[in-house]
């Protein structure tokens, strides 16, 4: 059986990267196919070093710094990755990779980490964070997006099954294909963030500062508490906003390694998270080194975090690993980190710890290669009984 394994773009390794990482693990001899490949010679480690199979976006100018302002070539460059060589086809797709060609006798399953999110219900956030909303570039932007829709139900008739990596992402493809999916959550490399017991008087949070983090909201609800410390880690194009909004008592990092990030995941009283994710790994890299997390009740966080109960329910199980906040504002975020506070020792590190270790890398891969085997069993006994008129 050959196994060909297709991502969107090959530029970083994160969340997308880390299920493909853990994909190529189960399916070690697989081809691997990208739209582009700009992955430097020391930062291949997690594709074991595989050559990609590109498209002609990967030669076209400055792609390698805006390769996704083609995002409207997109759908046509997918389609022209040449699969037909193999038996079983297996995407990583958050914007166009589900949409490669297969035939008949070719199995595709496809595992979405979400159908693409600027083009169905976050798209006008998308419009208005890109100052797209009046004038001929915001028009033609909508009828790019527009045809992005179409092509992108087109193609779901392509896929033979779905994998979606939360039940939140298995909702939105039922709501944009209607289709059904199979749950199987990201891996989390809980190993790499090892349990520590003793915290400080901090919290901290950690994002690439783009808009729909809302790490501006973090921080200006902790400007508003000059009693508590935050620490925050990332860097991105709000940067400066975030900056403007810092009180003497939030300390801005910027970028960071994982060895600095681990640290302060592992000291810090909490982790602050604003964001509406579809699925969010960095609160489990907190919870698996003990520490709560106070985060937005929506998304995949929904799925990740054992929100501290009411008082009338205190005593129920599983054991509480985080505190939820239910509208993205400052007064929402000090609310929670009261309520936080008040609880005390009734979120402890062990909990959190256990919590985070259902999303280990093995649990992944067991998951997704039972489902593979189990799919392809079904695919074959199809062929083989065949159909008549």
């Amino acid at each position: 059986m050959r196994i060909a394994i297709v991502h969107d773009w090959l530029v970083v390794y994160a969340g997308a990267e880390r299920v493909l990482e853990q994909m190529l693990a189960c399916y070690p001899d697989a081809d691997l196919f990208s739209l582009v490949d700009f992955l430097p010679l020391g930062q291949r480690d997690f594709i074991y070093n595989k050559p990609a199979t590109t498209s002609f976006i990967q030669r076209l100018p400055r792609a390698r710094k805006k390769y996704r302002g083609y995002l409207p070539l997109m759908p046509l460059a997918i389609e022209q990755l040449d699969l037909s060589a193999y038996d079983l086809v297996l995407s990583s797709s958050h914007a166009v990779a589900k949409g490669v060609l297969t035939g008949p006798d070719q199995l595709h399953i496809s595992y979405v980490h979400s159908p693409i999110r600027y083009a169905w219900d976050l798209q006008h956030q998308y419009l208005r964070e890109a100052g797209l909303q009046r004038g001929i570039r915001s028009w033609m932007a909508k009828a790019i997006l527009h045809y992005i829709r179409l092509w992108d139900v087109r193609t779901a008739n392509g896929v033979d099954a779905f994998v979606a990596n939360s039940s939140f992402i298995a909702r939105r493809i039922r709501k944009v294909y209607r289709r059904e999916s199979r749950v199987i959550y990201p891996p989390v490399d809980v190993a790499d963030f090892p349990l520590c017991r003793d915290k400080e008087d901090f919290y901290v949070t950690a994002s690439r500062m783009v808009p729909y983090k809302k790490v501006d909201l973090i921080v200006e609800a902790f400007s508003a508490m000059p009693d508590k410390r935050l620490v925050v880690i990332g860097d991105g194009p709000d940067f400066a906003k975030v900056r403007a909004k810092a009180g003497p008592n939030v300390q801005l990092l910027g970028f960071a390694g994982v060895e600095v990030l681990r640290d302060h995941l592992q000291r810090a009283r909490a982790f602050v998270f604003a964001a509406e994710e579809d699925f969010g790994i960095s609160p489990l890299e907190a919870q698996a080194c003990g520490t709560p997390v106070i985060a937005l009740g929506r998304g995949g966080a929904l799925e990740t975090i054992v929100p501290l109960l009411d008082a009338e329910r205190a005593g129920s199980s599983p054991a509480p690993t985080g505190v939820f906040f239910y509208e993205q504002s400052a007064a929402a975020i000090i609310a929670a980190v009261k309520r936080f506070e008040a609880a005390g020792a009734a979120i402890t590190p062990e909990a959190c710890r256990e919590n985070a270790l259902r999303f280990a890398p093995e649990r992944f891969r067991a998951e997704f290669t039972a489902f593979v085997e189990r799919e392809w069993a079904a695919f074959q006994n199809g062929k083989q009984g065949g159909c008549s008129a």
